[in-house]
Protein backbone atom coordinates (compact mmCIF):
# COMPACT_ATOMS: atom_id res chain seq x y z
CA UNK A 1 0.00 0.00 0.00
CA UNK A 2 1.17 3.38 -1.11
CA UNK A 3 1.71 6.28 1.42
CA UNK A 4 -0.79 8.09 -0.62
CA UNK A 5 -2.82 5.70 -0.50
CA UNK A 6 -3.12 4.68 3.35
CA UNK A 7 -3.33 8.43 3.97
CA UNK A 8 -7.18 8.33 2.01
CA UNK A 9 -8.24 4.97 3.63
CA UNK A 10 -7.48 6.36 6.76
CA UNK A 11 -9.63 9.62 5.98
CA UNK A 12 -12.50 7.49 4.67
CA UNK A 13 -12.67 5.00 7.43
CA UNK A 14 -12.31 8.14 10.01
CA UNK A 15 -14.45 10.00 8.21
CA UNK A 16 -17.51 7.41 8.07
CA UNK A 17 -17.13 6.19 11.62
CA UNK A 18 -17.67 9.93 12.43
CA UNK A 19 -20.42 10.00 10.39
CA UNK A 20 -22.43 7.08 11.78
CA UNK A 21 -21.50 7.64 14.83
CA UNK A 22 -23.29 11.49 14.79
CA UNK A 23 -26.19 9.58 13.25
CA UNK A 24 -26.79 6.94 16.23
CA UNK A 25 -25.57 9.30 18.73
CA UNK A 26 -28.06 12.18 17.87
CA UNK A 27 -30.67 9.50 17.59
CA UNK A 28 -29.53 8.20 21.23
CA UNK A 29 -29.51 11.76 22.70
CA UNK A 30 -33.02 12.85 20.86
CA UNK A 31 -34.87 9.79 22.81
CA UNK A 32 -33.57 10.01 25.88
CA UNK A 33 -34.34 13.82 25.83
CA UNK A 34 -37.50 13.65 23.77
CA UNK A 35 -39.46 10.03 24.76
CA UNK A 36 -42.47 10.70 23.19
CA UNK A 37 -41.97 12.80 20.65
CA UNK A 38 -40.98 11.11 17.05
CA UNK A 39 -41.03 14.22 14.82
CA UNK A 40 -38.89 15.95 17.30
CA UNK A 41 -36.32 12.95 17.02
CA UNK A 42 -35.90 12.82 13.77
CA UNK A 43 -35.70 16.58 13.51
CA UNK A 44 -32.81 17.00 15.99
CA UNK A 45 -31.10 13.56 13.98
CA UNK A 46 -31.45 14.94 10.68
CA UNK A 47 -30.18 18.36 11.47
CA UNK A 48 -27.32 17.01 13.36
CA UNK A 49 -26.08 14.83 10.66
CA UNK A 50 -26.79 17.13 7.73
CA UNK A 51 -24.00 19.54 9.41
CA UNK A 52 -21.56 17.02 10.87
CA UNK A 53 -21.55 15.98 6.85
CA UNK A 54 -20.47 19.03 5.90
CA UNK A 55 -18.12 19.03 8.25
CA UNK A 56 -16.40 15.86 7.76
CA UNK A 57 -16.27 17.01 3.74
CA UNK A 58 -14.36 19.84 5.04
CA UNK A 59 -11.88 17.95 7.76
CA UNK A 60 -11.25 15.02 5.13
CA UNK A 61 -12.29 16.17 1.44
CA UNK A 62 -8.43 17.18 0.78
CA UNK A 63 -7.14 13.82 1.60
CA UNK A 64 -9.59 11.81 0.61
CA UNK A 65 -12.35 13.59 -1.50
CA UNK A 66 -14.51 12.84 1.59
CA UNK A 67 -16.63 9.99 -0.36
CA UNK A 68 -17.72 7.86 2.87
CA UNK A 69 -20.07 6.00 0.83
CA UNK A 70 -19.19 3.23 -1.71
CA UNK A 71 -22.00 4.38 -3.49
CA UNK A 72 -20.10 7.53 -4.47
CA UNK A 73 -17.13 5.73 -4.77
CA UNK A 74 -18.33 3.62 -7.15
CA UNK A 75 -19.95 6.08 -9.17
CA UNK A 76 -16.65 8.20 -9.43
CA UNK A 77 -14.67 4.85 -10.96
CA UNK A 78 -17.35 4.36 -13.46
CA UNK A 79 -17.47 7.73 -14.82
CA UNK A 80 -14.35 8.46 -14.63
CA UNK A 81 -13.21 5.45 -16.31
CA UNK A 82 -13.07 6.46 -19.81
CA UNK A 83 -11.74 10.51 -18.83
CA UNK A 84 -8.94 8.79 -16.68
CA UNK A 85 -9.85 10.37 -13.95
CA UNK A 86 -11.61 9.03 -10.34
CA UNK A 87 -10.90 6.29 -8.60
CA UNK A 88 -8.85 3.85 -9.89
CA UNK A 89 -10.49 -0.23 -9.81
CA UNK A 90 -8.10 -0.98 -6.97
CA UNK A 91 -8.62 2.06 -5.21
CA UNK A 92 -13.00 1.84 -5.16
CA UNK A 93 -11.87 -1.45 -3.67
CA UNK A 94 -9.90 0.00 -0.78
CA UNK A 95 -12.16 2.49 -0.24
CA UNK A 96 -15.33 0.22 0.10
CA UNK A 97 -13.77 -1.52 2.78
CA UNK A 98 -12.88 1.12 4.61
CA UNK A 99 -16.25 2.73 4.59
CA UNK A 100 -17.34 -0.22 5.39
CA UNK A 101 -15.37 -0.94 8.95
CA UNK A 102 -15.43 2.59 9.60
CA UNK A 103 -19.14 2.57 9.44
CA UNK A 104 -19.03 -0.28 12.03
CA UNK A 105 -16.80 1.68 14.23
CA UNK A 106 -18.80 4.41 14.14
CA UNK A 107 -21.66 2.42 16.04
CA UNK A 108 -19.76 0.91 18.54
CA UNK A 109 -17.56 4.33 19.21
CA UNK A 110 -21.58 5.73 19.58
CA UNK A 111 -22.15 3.04 22.53
CA UNK A 112 -19.19 3.34 24.24
CA UNK A 113 -20.13 6.95 24.49
CA UNK A 114 -23.85 6.47 25.79
CA UNK A 115 -22.85 3.35 27.96
CA UNK A 116 -24.22 0.80 25.78
CA UNK A 117 -23.60 -3.01 24.96
CA UNK A 118 -20.42 -2.47 22.57
CA UNK A 119 -22.84 -4.14 19.86
CA UNK A 120 -26.56 -4.71 19.85
CA UNK A 121 -27.75 -5.44 16.27
CA UNK A 122 -30.59 -3.60 15.79
CA UNK A 123 -34.35 -5.11 15.87
CA UNK A 124 -36.36 -2.50 13.96
CA UNK A 125 -37.30 -4.06 10.62
CA UNK A 126 -37.30 -1.44 7.55
CA UNK A 127 -38.24 -4.15 4.64
CA UNK A 128 -40.87 -2.90 2.52
CA UNK A 129 -41.55 -1.96 -0.95
CA UNK A 130 -42.10 1.75 -0.22
CA UNK A 131 -38.82 2.41 2.04
CA UNK A 132 -36.89 0.92 -1.25
CA UNK A 133 -38.28 3.09 -3.52
CA UNK A 134 -37.40 6.10 -0.82
CA UNK A 135 -34.15 4.59 -1.32
CA UNK A 136 -33.53 4.87 -5.00
CA UNK A 137 -34.66 8.41 -4.88
CA UNK A 138 -32.22 9.29 -2.59
CA UNK A 139 -29.58 7.86 -3.91
CA UNK A 140 -29.81 8.94 -7.45
CA UNK A 141 -30.40 12.35 -6.24
CA UNK A 142 -27.28 12.11 -3.91
CA UNK A 143 -25.69 10.82 -6.67
CA UNK A 144 -26.96 14.01 -9.21
CA UNK A 145 -26.26 16.19 -6.43
CA UNK A 146 -22.45 15.88 -6.44
CA UNK A 147 -21.30 15.04 -9.98
CA UNK A 148 -23.08 17.80 -11.04
CA UNK A 149 -21.92 20.60 -8.91
CA UNK A 150 -18.13 18.71 -9.61
CA UNK A 151 -18.79 18.92 -13.57
CA UNK A 152 -20.24 22.47 -13.36
CA UNK A 153 -17.24 23.96 -11.48
CA UNK A 154 -18.99 24.22 -7.98
CA UNK A 155 -17.74 21.59 -5.57
CA UNK A 156 -16.08 23.95 -3.45
CA UNK A 157 -19.68 24.24 -2.67
CA UNK A 158 -20.45 20.72 -1.87
CA UNK A 159 -20.39 20.53 2.02
CA UNK A 160 -22.96 22.64 2.33
CA UNK A 161 -25.08 21.04 -0.19
CA UNK A 162 -24.66 17.88 0.14
CA UNK A 163 -24.86 18.19 4.20
CA UNK A 164 -28.26 20.32 3.28
CA UNK A 165 -29.61 17.12 0.66
CA UNK A 166 -29.33 14.32 3.36
CA UNK A 167 -30.83 16.92 5.87
CA UNK A 168 -33.68 17.54 3.68
CA UNK A 169 -33.40 14.10 2.36
CA UNK A 170 -34.79 12.52 5.90
CA UNK A 171 -37.74 14.67 5.51
CA UNK A 172 -38.79 13.58 2.05
CA UNK A 173 -38.23 10.46 1.44
CA UNK A 174 -40.07 7.41 3.43
CA UNK A 175 -36.84 5.66 4.55
CA UNK A 176 -36.00 8.77 5.92
CA UNK A 177 -32.35 8.47 3.52
CA UNK A 178 -29.85 5.94 4.69
CA UNK A 179 -28.43 6.60 0.78
CA UNK A 180 -25.10 4.42 1.69
CA UNK A 181 -23.98 0.87 1.90
CA UNK A 182 -21.26 1.96 4.73
CA UNK A 183 -24.09 3.20 6.79
CA UNK A 184 -26.25 1.21 6.30
CA UNK A 185 -24.39 -1.72 7.48
CA UNK A 186 -22.58 0.43 10.35
CA UNK A 187 -26.88 1.29 11.85
CA UNK A 188 -27.11 -2.37 12.07
CA UNK A 189 -25.19 -2.53 15.33
CA UNK A 190 -26.79 -0.03 16.74
CA UNK A 191 -30.08 -1.36 18.50
CA UNK A 192 -31.21 2.60 18.80
CA UNK A 193 -33.62 5.27 16.95
CA UNK A 194 -31.47 5.07 13.84
CA UNK A 195 -30.94 1.32 13.79
CA UNK A 196 -32.02 -0.87 11.28
CA UNK A 197 -32.76 -4.77 11.69
CA UNK A 198 -29.79 -6.93 9.66
CA UNK A 199 -32.24 -8.84 7.90
CA UNK A 200 -33.43 -4.91 6.26
CA UNK A 201 -30.02 -4.30 5.05
CA UNK A 202 -29.71 -6.58 1.90
CA UNK A 203 -32.96 -4.70 0.39
CA UNK A 204 -31.68 -1.37 1.72
CA UNK A 205 -28.51 -1.61 -0.09
CA UNK A 206 -30.12 -3.14 -3.46
CA UNK A 207 -32.21 0.22 -3.44
CA UNK A 208 -28.78 2.02 -2.76
CA UNK A 209 -27.76 0.29 -5.71
CA UNK A 210 -30.81 0.93 -7.86
CA UNK A 211 -30.31 4.35 -6.81
CA UNK A 212 -26.86 4.31 -8.15
CA UNK A 213 -27.90 3.20 -11.65
CA UNK A 214 -30.42 5.73 -12.16
CA UNK A 215 -28.67 8.35 -10.84
CA UNK A 216 -25.22 7.67 -13.30
CA UNK A 217 -27.92 7.52 -16.22
CA UNK A 218 -29.43 10.86 -15.74
CA UNK A 219 -25.79 12.32 -15.28
CA UNK A 220 -25.03 11.06 -18.67
CA UNK A 221 -27.79 12.47 -20.02
CA UNK A 222 -27.65 15.68 -18.69
CA UNK A 223 -23.79 15.94 -18.38
CA UNK A 224 -22.03 13.64 -21.16
CA UNK A 225 -18.93 14.42 -19.71
CA UNK A 226 -19.37 13.73 -16.19
CA UNK A 227 -16.77 11.36 -16.25
CA UNK A 228 -14.32 14.03 -16.49
CA UNK A 229 -14.89 16.25 -13.48
CA UNK A 230 -14.59 12.87 -11.49
CA UNK A 231 -11.37 13.60 -9.61
CA UNK A 232 -13.37 16.88 -7.54
CA UNK A 233 -15.42 14.31 -6.27
CA UNK A 234 -17.35 15.36 -3.22
CA UNK A 235 -14.45 17.94 -3.16
CA UNK A 236 -10.94 18.54 -4.95
CA UNK A 237 -8.68 16.88 -3.09
CA UNK A 238 -4.74 18.45 -2.66
CA UNK A 239 -1.55 17.49 -4.00
CA UNK A 240 -0.03 18.82 -0.26
CA UNK A 241 -2.14 16.25 1.50
CA UNK A 242 -1.27 13.15 -0.48
CA UNK A 243 2.76 13.69 -1.01
CA UNK A 244 1.75 12.45 -4.98
CA UNK A 245 3.71 13.72 -8.07
CA UNK A 246 1.11 11.25 -10.57
CA UNK A 247 -0.15 13.75 -13.39
CA UNK A 248 -3.39 15.60 -12.46
CA UNK A 249 -5.89 12.94 -13.87
CA UNK A 250 -6.49 10.58 -10.46
CA UNK A 251 -8.48 11.51 -7.65
CA UNK A 252 -6.36 13.77 -5.16
CA UNK A 253 -3.87 14.26 -7.54
CA UNK A 254 -4.81 17.52 -9.52
CA UNK A 255 -3.82 20.99 -8.18
CA UNK A 256 -7.07 22.88 -8.35
CA UNK A 257 -7.91 26.72 -9.19
CA UNK A 258 -11.08 25.73 -6.85
CA UNK A 259 -9.36 25.69 -3.53
CA UNK A 260 -7.67 28.98 -4.10
CA UNK A 261 -9.66 32.44 -2.78
CA UNK A 262 -10.95 34.38 -6.12
CA UNK A 263 -8.23 37.23 -6.65
CA UNK A 264 -9.36 40.10 -5.88
CA UNK A 265 -9.94 42.92 -8.12
CA UNK A 266 -6.18 44.29 -7.16
CA UNK A 267 -4.66 41.08 -7.56
CA UNK A 268 -6.54 40.81 -11.31
CA UNK A 269 -4.84 44.33 -12.37
CA UNK A 270 -1.63 43.79 -10.77
CA UNK A 271 -0.54 40.39 -10.22
CA UNK A 272 -2.34 38.21 -13.28
CA UNK A 273 -3.24 40.71 -15.91
CA UNK A 274 0.24 43.50 -14.95
CA UNK A 275 -0.15 46.70 -14.49
CA UNK A 276 -1.53 48.32 -17.94
CA UNK A 277 1.34 51.15 -16.84
CA UNK A 278 4.07 48.70 -16.96
CA UNK A 279 6.05 50.88 -19.79
CA UNK A 280 9.01 47.34 -19.93
CA UNK A 281 7.24 44.67 -20.09
CA UNK A 282 5.27 45.94 -22.97
CA UNK A 283 8.57 47.48 -24.86
CA UNK A 284 10.22 43.76 -24.34
CA UNK A 285 7.36 41.25 -25.34
CA UNK A 286 4.27 41.74 -27.23
CA UNK A 287 0.87 40.95 -25.17
CA UNK A 288 -1.65 38.86 -26.03
CA UNK A 289 -5.47 38.69 -25.02
CA UNK A 290 -7.11 35.26 -25.41
CA UNK A 291 -11.50 36.04 -24.70
CA UNK A 292 -14.16 33.55 -24.63
CA UNK A 293 -16.94 33.99 -22.15
CA UNK A 294 -16.45 31.65 -19.45
CA UNK A 295 -12.49 32.31 -20.17
CA UNK A 296 -12.79 28.66 -19.08
CA UNK A 297 -12.15 26.41 -22.15
CA UNK A 298 -10.89 27.95 -25.17
CA UNK A 299 -9.31 31.19 -24.15
CA UNK A 300 -7.49 28.30 -21.44
CA UNK A 301 -6.06 25.77 -24.72
CA UNK A 302 -4.97 29.32 -26.70
CA UNK A 303 -3.21 30.57 -23.87
CA UNK A 304 -1.90 27.01 -22.63
CA UNK A 305 -0.40 26.43 -25.85
CA UNK A 306 1.23 30.18 -26.77
CA UNK A 307 3.00 29.82 -22.68
CA UNK A 308 4.67 26.71 -23.95
CA UNK A 309 5.16 27.61 -27.76
CA UNK A 310 6.91 30.95 -26.82
CA UNK A 311 8.10 30.34 -23.23
CA UNK A 312 9.27 33.97 -22.10
CA UNK A 313 9.54 36.06 -24.98
CA UNK A 314 4.88 36.91 -25.57
CA UNK A 315 2.92 38.04 -22.44
CA UNK A 316 -0.18 35.47 -22.48
CA UNK A 317 -3.11 36.52 -21.22
CA UNK A 318 -6.46 35.75 -21.09
CA UNK A 319 -10.07 36.83 -19.57
CA UNK A 320 -14.20 36.41 -20.63
CA UNK A 321 -17.10 38.32 -19.73
CA UNK A 322 -18.63 36.04 -17.24
CA UNK A 323 -15.72 34.23 -16.07
CA UNK A 324 -16.57 30.20 -14.85
CA UNK A 325 -15.10 29.63 -11.25
CA UNK A 326 -12.62 27.03 -12.69
CA UNK A 327 -10.76 25.82 -15.91
CA UNK A 328 -13.20 23.22 -17.88
CA UNK A 329 -12.22 20.05 -16.39
CA UNK A 330 -12.12 18.26 -19.56
CA UNK A 331 -10.06 20.90 -21.21
CA UNK A 332 -7.51 20.63 -18.31
CA UNK A 333 -7.36 16.54 -19.27
CA UNK A 334 -7.18 17.48 -22.95
CA UNK A 335 -4.22 19.63 -22.36
CA UNK A 336 -2.50 17.14 -19.58
CA UNK A 337 -2.26 14.58 -22.76
CA UNK A 338 0.47 16.69 -24.24
CA UNK A 339 1.89 17.73 -21.33
CA UNK A 340 0.28 21.36 -20.50
CA UNK A 341 -1.06 21.64 -16.94
CA UNK A 342 -3.37 24.62 -16.98
CA UNK A 343 -5.89 23.37 -13.81
CA UNK A 344 -4.03 26.35 -11.95
CA UNK A 345 -5.34 28.96 -14.25
CA UNK A 346 -7.81 31.21 -12.75
CA UNK A 347 -10.69 32.39 -15.05
CA UNK A 348 -10.17 35.88 -14.90
CA UNK A 349 -12.99 38.97 -15.50
CA UNK A 350 -12.32 40.45 -19.05
CA UNK A 351 -11.52 44.95 -18.05
CA UNK A 352 -11.02 47.67 -20.14
CA UNK A 353 -7.14 47.72 -19.00
CA UNK A 354 -6.71 44.60 -20.12
CA UNK A 355 -7.70 45.42 -23.73
CA UNK A 356 -5.86 48.69 -23.28
CA UNK A 357 -2.76 46.82 -22.61
CA UNK A 358 -2.98 44.25 -25.19
CA UNK A 359 -1.15 44.04 -28.93
CA UNK A 360 -3.27 40.85 -29.98
CA UNK A 361 -6.78 40.09 -28.81
CA UNK A 362 -7.92 36.80 -30.21
CA UNK A 363 -11.49 36.15 -29.61
CA UNK A 364 -12.20 32.21 -29.53
CA UNK A 365 -15.30 32.19 -31.38
CA UNK A 366 -18.02 34.66 -31.93
CA UNK A 367 -20.32 36.07 -29.04
CA UNK A 368 -22.45 38.78 -29.28
CA UNK A 369 -21.97 39.71 -25.12
CA UNK A 370 -17.99 40.86 -25.75
CA UNK A 371 -17.21 44.15 -26.03
CA UNK A 372 -16.18 46.20 -29.99
CA UNK A 373 -12.36 45.74 -29.83
CA UNK A 374 -10.03 48.00 -31.82
CA UNK A 375 -10.21 46.35 -35.27
CA UNK A 376 -6.48 46.97 -36.07
CA UNK A 377 -5.39 44.42 -33.06
CA UNK A 378 -8.57 42.06 -32.90
CA UNK A 379 -8.87 38.74 -35.08
CA UNK A 380 -11.54 36.37 -34.08
CA UNK A 381 -11.05 32.37 -34.44
CA UNK A 382 -14.20 30.58 -35.15
CA UNK A 383 -13.84 27.83 -33.31
CA UNK A 384 -16.20 25.32 -31.49
CA UNK A 385 -16.61 26.24 -27.58
CA UNK A 386 -15.05 23.21 -25.99
CA UNK A 387 -17.50 23.92 -22.60
CA UNK A 388 -19.52 20.69 -22.04
CA UNK A 389 -17.65 18.65 -24.17
CA UNK A 390 -15.95 15.67 -23.52
CA UNK A 391 -12.12 15.18 -23.66
CA UNK A 392 -12.79 13.42 -26.85
CA UNK A 393 -14.28 16.28 -28.51
CA UNK A 394 -12.63 18.76 -27.41
CA UNK A 395 -8.58 17.30 -28.78
CA UNK A 396 -9.89 17.52 -31.95
CA UNK A 397 -10.57 21.50 -31.35
CA UNK A 398 -7.08 21.46 -29.18
CA UNK A 399 -5.04 20.70 -32.03
CA UNK A 400 -6.74 23.19 -33.99
CA UNK A 401 -6.03 26.06 -31.67
CA UNK A 402 -2.39 24.46 -31.48
CA UNK A 403 -2.07 25.20 -35.62
CA UNK A 404 -3.78 29.01 -35.03
CA UNK A 405 -1.55 29.48 -32.18
CA UNK A 406 1.95 28.31 -33.95
CA UNK A 407 0.71 30.73 -37.17
CA UNK A 408 0.01 33.39 -34.60
CA UNK A 409 3.73 32.97 -33.22
CA UNK A 410 5.05 32.95 -36.45
CA UNK A 411 3.29 36.45 -37.01
CA UNK A 412 4.84 37.79 -33.90
CA UNK A 413 8.08 37.09 -34.19
CA UNK A 414 8.30 38.20 -38.15
CA UNK A 415 6.61 41.71 -37.06
CA UNK A 416 8.83 41.58 -33.95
Amino acid sequence: MTGTLWRRLLAEFTGTALLVTAVVSSGIMATTLAPDEVGLQLLANSITTAFTLGTLILIFGPVSGAHFNPVVSAADWFLGRRAGTGLTAGSLGAYGAAQILGGIAGAVLAHLMFDLAVIDFAGRERAAWHLWVGEIVATSGLVLLIFALARSGRASVAPAAVGAYIGAASWFTSSTSFANPAVTIGRAFSDTFAGIAPTSVPGFILAQLAGLALGVVLLIALYPDAGAAADQVVVPAEPAATGSQAPPTRQADRRRCTVSPPPSSHQIDEEHLGAASSESTAADKPTVLFVCRHDAGGSQLAAGWLRRLAGDTVEVRSAGSAPAHQVDPAAAVAMWEVGIDITDQVPTLLRPATVASADVIITIGCRSDLPDFPAGRHENWDLNDPAGLGVEAIRPIRDEIRYRVEQLLAELRHTG
